[in-house]
């Protein structure tokens, strides 16, 4: 039988879940502190409205997903796995590195699935890309770029705790480590926080990655591009189908005290279809139903959260 799931915080992207969740046929219960929320959603997809206590005292969920606020991320996944629940929680698990190593400390010990909702893992042209690179396309990485600017959102957030955990996921997935060292240059621009960032990474191997983010662009731009000795793979979010994923046969060499280039047209590659929100919950369900590790685990949740606070420090509750 397919996991029943709640979907607890119903916000914008929590509603995304209960919308997705339903057309699986997962979705057993919602909750939000807005009551008349709650009801509408109940009405709107012929599920019960349930407070937290309720969720996690019925036996018959299996599973929430977790779209809170993110200070309340670990205290609500903590009583989760104490109630025999597996979690999937929304980016960054928490705003401490000692409270998301403390959550994913809880799942451990109950025996629970902790995974974190790193969607764009789970989009088909990066997986595409990942896989290419795994295949040698671009031969031995040596860079990373990640770009992700457009105007808004003012959530109480900064744009590195807002925008950098997308980004972070999937350097972390190519690298295959964790950085060795992190460098920030932040801008206050026109709010009263980091409104624009670029965040530089250097791993053990070698392997160097930039992360630019800004949410006071008048542009937008999602490109994620991998640098190797053999060539070059870029995921452009906003390019038209058939067109997301290209490979770039550019060439750089030595040539006695002097280096040479050659650059190459484009080669777009075939992606799979599918959303990456129904692939990451269906991914969810597998792993409740298996008890595999989920691809983007505890593991991945917490050193996302300690690069966060490495790059933006927040003040830290006591």
């Amino acid at each position: 039988m397919t996991p029943r799931v709640a979907v607890v915080g119903c916000g914008h992207w929590g509603q995304n879940h209960v919308r997705t969740l339903k057309e699986i046929g997962a979705l057993a219960a919602l909750s939000d502190a807005n009551p008349s929320k709650a009801a509408e959603l109940s009405a709107r997809f012929s599920v019960p409205a349930l407070d937290l206590d309720a969720v996690l005292a019925d036996s018959s969920i299996d599973a929430l997903v977790l779209a809170l606020p993110p200070s309340l991320h670990g205290p609500s996944a903590r009583r989760a796995f104490a109630s025999g629940k597996d979690v999937l929680i929304e980016k960054p698990i928490g705003l401490d590195p000692a409270d998301a190593a403390r959550t994913a400390e809880a799942a451990r010990e109950a025996g629970r699935i902790l995974m974190v909702g790193h969607v764009l893992r789970f989009h088909p042209v990066f997986e595409r890309l990942d896989a290419a690179v795994r295949e040698g396309r671009v031969g031995a990485v040596r860079h990373i770029v990640s770009t992700r600017l457009g105007l808004g959102r003012f959530l109480g957030m900064d744009a590195v705790w807002d925008l950098a955990p997308h980004d972070l996921s999937l350097v972390l997935r190519i690298a295959g480590e964790h950085p060795a060292s992190i460098e920030t240059l932040r801008r206050t621009v026109l709010s009263d926080e980091t409104d624009a960032a670029d965040i530089v990474l250097r791993f053990p191997s070698g392997i160097a990655a930039e992360i630019h983010v800004s949410r006071v662009s008048p542009f937008r731009d999602r490109r994620f591009s991998v640098i190797g000795t053999e060539g070059m793979l870029t995921f452009d979010d906003l390019a038209p189908e058939g067109q997301k994923l290209a490979f770039h046969g550019h060439r750089v060499w030595r040539e006695g005290d002097a280096f040479a280039f050659r650059a190459a047209d484009p080669d777009y590659l075939e992606t799979e279809p599918g959303l990456p929100l129904d692939r990451e919950l269906r991914h969810f369900l597998h792993c409740v139903e298996t008890r595999e590790a989920p691809r983007t685990g505890a593991d991945e949740a917490v050193e996302t959260v300690r690069i966060l606070q490495t790059a933006s420090p927040r003040a830290v509750q006591p």
